[in-house]
């Protein structure tokens, strides 16, 4: 019988009461890829920075080539081969790529020549492409976690960790990296991967291993599994995968988007000229890489951003067009507000700008309907309620409904945040990333609550990064390129290639607006 590369017996951790990992085991063999799912807070995470050196395990114990060992830092998972590239890069954007790579190697014979001619020879036997002298600030996405990737291998790891690795790549981007990781598996390296994207699951790995909440479930091979089983046990029920996707209804002209720029404090234009139309009762999707815009361009429609001038934002208030518009450029949210405009948005930075922290669940839906009473104290009846009811009907963990929002995990905080702004009846409602972060069956539900407002005729503009998502969820997809709009796509009609080069290479706009 094989000894695998690395074998956990009985891992347990645990952070004051809360019990993040129970009683783990799991195997991974020489030239294998495994893929290690579970819901949100299901301790993925936690279990490999147990075996990168990040945590030290409770009890158990961690067997590299048939032999227990003790990692108690990075250094010592290096030692015996093993490292991580997390989610978050780990990188100085000021040094290049070969200057990351060498930085915190104790070697007294240093050599930049070699070291260079070392990184791409790493580069060359596994199809990498990457100048070592480019700084990371100049990179993109792609070439950042290549460097990560060439950090740990040029340590010599031979047991690597790759925490959501394809979260913000392009489908070209994902489909390099899985002919790299498919070279690396060929030379005899194990590759360990958490992802929540199930289709990629089934296409990159061997085997799947499945925890829920801090326990080990079972390990499937993938070739005999597929997505409904490997969500039942993840969840522990049959999940309906399926998004469903209403055709419009006699839709409306609710928001006309003209010449849109934003240029940001160091003089860049982030967005540049945009202009497209959003309708009621449909689902407009916002598809491109993180940082193309995404966010200046909700927050400039919701007030919350400087536009350029001549930008335009003409808000419809009911269905006949040539009823009184109003020009939403200039105004504060609270003047929008006054105005009758029924905007909700969901940002992407959930404590930053969309609740605050330090206040429980009834206090942050205040927030929303402070200003509506007569009275100089505010009722917090209406609020508590619709707390209690967000919490009941998309299952937010906490102890309280005023427990600060703060204390609770990146998921439930995201569903406090969704249900308040859906909670209150918009007409346009705008979302940025509103299922990151949280388990497959939440998101699911999230999806359904987007479709019950699109019915409702709400004009929804989502911003998302699985492509997957926004193709069956939206009825056309704006493209972003480098700040600009590079074409509205039908979700009907297109496919994950098209969107994938279009987030990537700019072209002539095909659609400026128009109902799909």
């Amino acid at each position: 019988m094989e000894t695998p590369a690395i074998e956990l017996r009985n891992i347990t951790k645990t952070f004051g009461s809360i019990v993040a990992n129970k009683d783990v085991s799991m195997t991974v063999n020489r030239g294998e890829i495994l893929s290690v799912l579970g819901e949100n807070g299901s301790g993925k995470t936690t279990l490999m920075n147990m075996i990168s050196g990040i945590y030290f395990p409770d009890s158990g114990e961690i067997l590299i080539d048939g032999k227990e060992v003790v990692i108690r830092s990075p250094k010592d998972a290096f030692a015996y081969g093993i490292g991580m590239i997390h989610q978050h890069f780990k990188l100085i954007n000021v040094f290049t790529a070969a200057e990351n790579i060498i930085l915190g190697l104790n070697d007294e014979k240093f050599d930049p020549k070699k070291s260079i001619e070392k990184i791409r020879a790493i580069s060359e036997a596994y199809g990498f492409e990457i100048d070592p002298m480019k700084r990371i600030s100049d990179m993109s996405v792609s070439e950042k976690q290549t460097v990560e990737i060439i950090k740990v291998l040029y340590r010599g790891a031979d047991i690597l960790i790759l925490d959501e690795p394809t979260a913000v790549l392009t489908p070209q981007e994902t489909k390099k990296l899985f002919a790299v990781l498919r070279k690396m598996k060929e030379d005899g390296k194990s590759i360990i991967i958490i992802t929540h994207k199930l289709h990629e699951v089934l296409d990159l790995s061997d085997k799947v291993s499945v925890l829920r909440k801090g326990e080990y479930i079972g390990t499937v091979i993938t070739k005999d599994t597929n997505e409904a089983e490997l969500t039942e046990m993840m969840v522990g029920k049959k999940v309906e995968l399926n998004i469903e996707r209403p055709e419009p209804v006699n839709p409306h002209l609710r928001l006309s988007v003209h010449n849109l720029s934003v240029t940001n404090a160091e003089g860049v234009r982030v967005l540049d000229n945009i202009s497209f139309e959003a309708f009621s009762g449909e689902i407009l999707g916002i598809a491109g890489i993180s940082g193309n815009g995404q966010k200046e361009l909700l927050e400039a429609i919701a007030g919350l951003q400087q536009t350029d001038p001549h930008s335009s934002v003409v808000y419809y208030p009911d269905d006949d067009r040539d009823s009184t518009a109003e020009q939403l450029i200039g105004k504060s949210p609270k003047d929008i507000r006054d105005m009758g405009v029924h905007l909700s948005f969901v940002p992407e930075d959930r404590l930053g700008m969309g609740l605050v922290g330090s206040m429980g669940m009834i206090d942050n839906m205040m927030l929303k309907s402070y200003g509506q009473g007569h009275s100089p104290i505010a009722d917090r009846r209406a609020p508590r309620h619709l707390a209690e009811e967000i919490k009941d009907s998309l299952g937010v963990v906490t102890p309280s409904v005023t427990t600060p929002v703060s204390r609770l995990s990146g998921g439930n905080v995201q569903k406090v945040l969704v249900g308040r702004e859906i909670a209150a009846s918009p007409s346009v409602l705008m979302t940025a990333y509103a299922v990151r972060g949280l388990d497959i069956n939440t998101s699911y539900t999230i999806y359904h609550l987007l479709n019950e407002q699109k019915k409702k005729g709400v004009a929804i503009i989502y911003v998302g990064e699985d492509l997957d998502v926004l193709i069956d969820l939206c009825d056309r997809v704006l493209v972003l390129c480098g700040g600009k709009n590079n074409g509205i796509v039908e979700g009907r009609k297109t496919n994950k290639e098209e969107i994938g080069l279009m987030m990537t290479k700019l072209r002539e706009p095909q659609e400026k607006g128009g109902v799909a």
